[in-house]
Protein backbone atom coordinates (compact mmCIF):
# COMPACT_ATOMS: atom_id res chain seq x y z
CA UNK A 1 0.00 0.00 0.00
CA UNK A 2 2.59 2.53 0.59
CA UNK A 3 4.55 1.56 -2.81
CA UNK A 4 3.06 4.44 -4.65
CA UNK A 5 3.74 7.20 -1.65
CA UNK A 6 7.35 5.87 -2.25
CA UNK A 7 7.22 6.14 -6.11
CA UNK A 8 6.13 9.91 -6.00
CA UNK A 9 9.03 10.35 -3.20
CA UNK A 10 11.67 8.92 -5.31
CA UNK A 11 10.66 11.00 -8.61
CA UNK A 12 10.53 14.19 -6.25
CA UNK A 13 13.43 13.71 -4.95
CA UNK A 14 15.36 13.05 -8.40
CA UNK A 15 13.58 15.86 -10.03
CA UNK A 16 13.01 18.53 -7.26
CA UNK A 17 10.05 21.15 -7.26
CA UNK A 18 11.04 24.72 -7.20
CA UNK A 19 9.74 28.16 -6.36
CA UNK A 20 9.73 31.17 -8.52
CA UNK A 21 11.95 32.57 -6.27
CA UNK A 22 14.36 29.40 -6.25
CA UNK A 23 13.29 29.49 -10.21
CA UNK A 24 14.49 32.61 -10.25
CA UNK A 25 17.98 32.07 -8.75
CA UNK A 26 18.69 29.43 -10.27
CA UNK A 27 18.43 30.79 -13.64
CA UNK A 28 20.36 33.65 -12.56
CA UNK A 29 17.55 36.12 -13.22
CA UNK A 30 15.18 38.82 -11.31
CA UNK A 31 12.04 37.22 -9.78
CA UNK A 32 9.97 39.45 -12.14
CA UNK A 33 11.95 37.96 -15.49
CA UNK A 34 11.11 34.11 -14.10
CA UNK A 35 7.59 34.98 -13.95
CA UNK A 36 7.48 36.71 -16.77
CA UNK A 37 8.86 33.25 -18.61
CA UNK A 38 6.24 31.21 -16.33
CA UNK A 39 3.31 32.11 -17.28
CA UNK A 40 3.92 33.02 -20.98
CA UNK A 41 4.94 29.24 -20.87
CA UNK A 42 8.53 28.99 -21.77
CA UNK A 43 8.70 27.39 -18.16
CA UNK A 44 5.80 24.79 -17.56
CA UNK A 45 4.83 25.17 -13.82
CA UNK A 46 1.78 24.27 -11.86
CA UNK A 47 -0.30 26.10 -9.32
CA UNK A 48 -0.48 24.64 -6.12
CA UNK A 49 -4.39 24.84 -3.79
CA UNK A 50 -2.83 28.20 -2.65
CA UNK A 51 -2.53 29.76 -5.86
CA UNK A 52 1.48 29.24 -5.95
CA UNK A 53 3.16 28.44 -9.36
CA UNK A 54 5.93 25.81 -8.97
CA UNK A 55 8.91 24.55 -11.39
CA UNK A 56 10.24 20.83 -11.98
CA UNK A 57 13.94 21.48 -12.03
CA UNK A 58 14.41 19.19 -15.11
CA UNK A 59 12.28 22.28 -16.80
CA UNK A 60 14.67 25.15 -16.00
CA UNK A 61 17.90 22.71 -16.90
CA UNK A 62 16.15 22.54 -20.30
CA UNK A 63 15.51 26.31 -20.72
CA UNK A 64 18.94 26.94 -19.61
CA UNK A 65 20.50 24.35 -22.31
CA UNK A 66 18.18 25.76 -24.86
CA UNK A 67 19.43 29.24 -24.29
CA UNK A 68 23.13 28.02 -24.69
CA UNK A 69 22.30 26.14 -27.65
CA UNK A 70 20.94 29.54 -29.14
CA UNK A 71 23.66 31.41 -28.41
CA UNK A 72 26.02 29.21 -29.74
CA UNK A 73 24.64 28.60 -32.80
CA UNK A 74 24.42 32.68 -33.04
CA UNK A 75 27.58 32.73 -32.25
CA UNK A 76 29.53 32.05 -35.66
CA UNK A 77 27.19 34.49 -38.09
CA UNK A 78 27.89 37.29 -34.87
CA UNK A 79 31.62 36.82 -34.76
CA UNK A 80 32.22 37.02 -38.45
CA UNK A 81 30.45 40.21 -38.45
CA UNK A 82 31.31 41.89 -36.02
CA UNK A 83 34.78 40.50 -34.78
CA UNK A 84 35.13 41.24 -30.71
CA UNK A 85 32.26 43.77 -30.18
CA UNK A 86 29.80 40.94 -30.03
CA UNK A 87 30.21 39.40 -26.92
CA UNK A 88 30.82 42.65 -25.31
CA UNK A 89 27.55 44.06 -25.59
CA UNK A 90 25.19 43.24 -22.85
CA UNK A 91 22.40 40.68 -23.60
CA UNK A 92 18.66 42.05 -23.14
CA UNK A 93 17.72 38.94 -20.29
CA UNK A 94 21.05 37.15 -19.11
CA UNK A 95 20.67 34.06 -17.39
CA UNK A 96 22.90 34.78 -15.09
CA UNK A 97 23.71 37.39 -11.98
CA UNK A 98 24.87 40.49 -13.44
CA UNK A 99 26.50 43.95 -11.99
CA UNK A 100 25.03 47.07 -12.09
CA UNK A 101 27.77 48.42 -14.01
CA UNK A 102 27.49 45.82 -16.65
CA UNK A 103 28.03 47.14 -19.60
CA UNK A 104 31.11 49.59 -18.74
CA UNK A 105 32.56 46.19 -17.40
CA UNK A 106 32.30 44.77 -20.54
CA UNK A 107 34.81 47.25 -22.21
CA UNK A 108 37.01 46.96 -19.87
CA UNK A 109 37.13 43.15 -20.66
CA UNK A 110 37.44 43.62 -24.27
CA UNK A 111 40.26 46.48 -23.93
CA UNK A 112 42.76 44.10 -22.85
CA UNK A 113 42.40 41.62 -25.60
CA UNK A 114 42.65 38.71 -23.51
CA UNK A 115 39.68 36.63 -24.31
CA UNK A 116 41.09 33.94 -26.67
CA UNK A 117 44.17 33.64 -25.83
CA UNK A 118 45.85 30.96 -23.37
CA UNK A 119 49.68 31.82 -23.24
CA UNK A 120 50.05 33.89 -20.53
CA UNK A 121 53.06 32.86 -18.17
CA UNK A 122 52.42 35.45 -15.41
CA UNK A 123 48.79 33.94 -14.94
CA UNK A 124 49.93 30.38 -14.95
CA UNK A 125 52.48 30.86 -12.16
CA UNK A 126 49.37 32.64 -10.03
CA UNK A 127 46.88 29.46 -10.74
CA UNK A 128 50.03 26.92 -10.09
CA UNK A 129 50.11 28.79 -6.72
CA UNK A 130 46.44 29.19 -6.25
CA UNK A 131 46.04 24.96 -6.79
CA UNK A 132 49.56 24.13 -4.52
CA UNK A 133 48.98 26.30 -1.57
CA UNK A 134 45.25 25.60 -1.06
CA UNK A 135 45.56 21.80 -2.09
CA UNK A 136 42.67 22.06 -4.99
CA UNK A 137 42.82 20.33 -8.06
CA UNK A 138 41.83 23.37 -10.05
CA UNK A 139 42.61 27.24 -10.45
CA UNK A 140 41.62 28.95 -12.97
CA UNK A 141 42.13 32.73 -13.97
CA UNK A 142 38.67 34.11 -15.67
CA UNK A 143 37.17 36.78 -17.48
CA UNK A 144 33.97 37.07 -18.29
CA UNK A 145 32.18 38.16 -21.27
CA UNK A 146 28.48 38.68 -22.15
CA UNK A 147 28.31 35.22 -23.50
CA UNK A 148 31.38 32.79 -22.57
CA UNK A 149 33.15 32.20 -19.45
CA UNK A 150 37.05 32.53 -20.57
CA UNK A 151 39.79 31.16 -18.49
CA UNK A 152 43.04 33.23 -19.12
CA UNK A 153 44.94 30.79 -17.18
CA UNK A 154 43.87 27.38 -16.30
CA UNK A 155 45.63 24.33 -14.29
CA UNK A 156 44.37 20.74 -13.74
CA UNK A 157 41.18 21.52 -15.69
CA UNK A 158 41.01 20.54 -19.69
CA UNK A 159 38.22 23.04 -21.03
CA UNK A 160 39.37 26.70 -22.30
CA UNK A 161 36.02 28.40 -21.42
CA UNK A 162 32.07 27.64 -20.23
CA UNK A 163 29.15 29.39 -21.43
CA UNK A 164 28.32 32.33 -19.44
CA UNK A 165 25.37 31.05 -17.64
CA UNK A 166 27.32 27.84 -15.87
CA UNK A 167 30.01 30.43 -14.19
CA UNK A 168 30.54 30.29 -10.78
CA UNK A 169 32.67 33.20 -11.42
CA UNK A 170 29.27 35.34 -12.16
CA UNK A 171 28.04 35.48 -8.86
CA UNK A 172 32.19 35.94 -7.48
CA UNK A 173 32.10 39.37 -9.40
CA UNK A 174 29.29 40.39 -7.40
CA UNK A 175 31.09 40.17 -4.26
CA UNK A 176 34.14 42.71 -3.08
CA UNK A 177 35.64 39.85 -1.62
CA UNK A 178 36.07 35.92 -1.37
CA UNK A 179 33.14 34.08 -3.00
CA UNK A 180 32.87 30.86 -1.29
CA UNK A 181 30.61 27.78 -2.42
CA UNK A 182 31.41 24.74 -0.15
CA UNK A 183 29.56 22.07 -1.33
CA UNK A 184 27.59 23.08 -4.88
CA UNK A 185 25.62 20.04 -4.72
CA UNK A 186 23.91 21.76 -1.42
CA UNK A 187 23.43 24.95 -2.99
CA UNK A 188 20.15 25.87 -5.42
CA UNK A 189 22.26 27.92 -7.39
CA UNK A 190 24.33 25.83 -9.02
CA UNK A 191 23.20 22.20 -7.98
CA UNK A 192 21.79 21.39 -11.08
CA UNK A 193 24.91 23.54 -12.89
CA UNK A 194 26.42 21.27 -15.97
CA UNK A 195 29.86 21.66 -14.57
CA UNK A 196 28.13 20.53 -11.09
CA UNK A 197 26.26 17.43 -12.79
CA UNK A 198 29.18 16.67 -15.34
CA UNK A 199 32.42 16.83 -15.90
CA UNK A 200 34.41 18.22 -14.23
CA UNK A 201 31.72 18.11 -11.24
CA UNK A 202 33.19 21.02 -9.05
CA UNK A 203 31.35 20.54 -5.60
CA UNK A 204 33.85 23.29 -4.22
CA UNK A 205 34.34 26.85 -5.41
CA UNK A 206 36.30 30.04 -4.13
CA UNK A 207 36.92 32.97 -6.05
CA UNK A 208 38.09 36.38 -5.53
CA UNK A 209 37.26 39.15 -7.52
CA UNK A 210 40.03 40.69 -10.43
CA UNK A 211 39.68 44.21 -10.62
CA UNK A 212 40.70 46.51 -13.19
CA UNK A 213 42.58 50.28 -13.03
CA UNK A 214 38.84 51.90 -13.43
CA UNK A 215 37.19 49.64 -10.37
CA UNK A 216 35.50 47.37 -12.65
CA UNK A 217 35.15 43.23 -11.42
CA UNK A 218 36.59 41.46 -14.89
CA UNK A 219 36.55 37.78 -13.81
CA UNK A 220 38.26 35.41 -10.84
CA UNK A 221 40.90 34.20 -9.65
CA UNK A 222 39.77 30.84 -7.68
CA UNK A 223 40.14 27.37 -6.82
CA UNK A 224 37.69 24.42 -7.54
CA UNK A 225 37.70 20.79 -6.05
CA UNK A 226 35.67 17.68 -6.28
CA UNK A 227 35.16 17.61 -2.95
CA UNK A 228 33.15 19.73 -0.59
CA UNK A 229 35.75 21.16 2.16
CA UNK A 230 36.42 24.59 3.76
CA UNK A 231 39.14 26.61 3.35
CA UNK A 232 41.48 27.66 6.02
CA UNK A 233 42.19 31.49 7.10
CA UNK A 234 46.06 31.52 5.89
CA UNK A 235 45.11 30.44 2.47
CA UNK A 236 42.09 32.67 2.34
CA UNK A 237 44.40 34.79 2.87
CA UNK A 238 46.63 33.55 0.32
CA UNK A 239 44.11 33.58 -2.80
CA UNK A 240 43.52 37.05 -1.68
CA UNK A 241 47.31 38.42 -2.37
CA UNK A 242 47.25 36.05 -5.62
CA UNK A 243 44.08 37.64 -6.63
CA UNK A 244 45.92 41.44 -6.05
CA UNK A 245 49.02 40.26 -8.41
CA UNK A 246 46.88 38.85 -10.89
CA UNK A 247 44.37 42.01 -10.27
CA UNK A 248 47.88 44.55 -11.31
CA UNK A 249 48.92 42.17 -13.57
CA UNK A 250 45.74 43.23 -15.35
CA UNK A 251 46.13 46.99 -14.90
CA UNK A 252 49.67 46.79 -16.08
CA UNK A 253 48.16 45.16 -19.27
CA UNK A 254 45.74 47.48 -19.49
CA UNK A 255 47.57 50.68 -19.47
CA UNK A 256 49.90 49.18 -22.39
CA UNK A 257 49.23 50.86 -25.93
CA UNK A 258 47.04 48.90 -27.90
CA UNK A 259 49.52 46.86 -31.15
CA UNK A 260 48.79 47.46 -34.48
Amino acid sequence: MSSPRKTASFKEDADPILTTRATARLLGVAVSTAQQWIESGALPSWKTPGGHRRVRTSAVMRLLENRVKVAQANQAPQVSSFPLDAEFQPVAEPAYPIPQDEGARLKAVHALELVGTSDNPAFDRLTWLASEITDMPMALITLLTSQRQWFVSRAGITLAETPREWAFCSHAILQDDLFVVEDAREDERFKQNPLVTGNPYIRFYAGVPLISRDGFRLGTLCVLDREARRLREKEIRALRELATIASDELKRLGALPALG
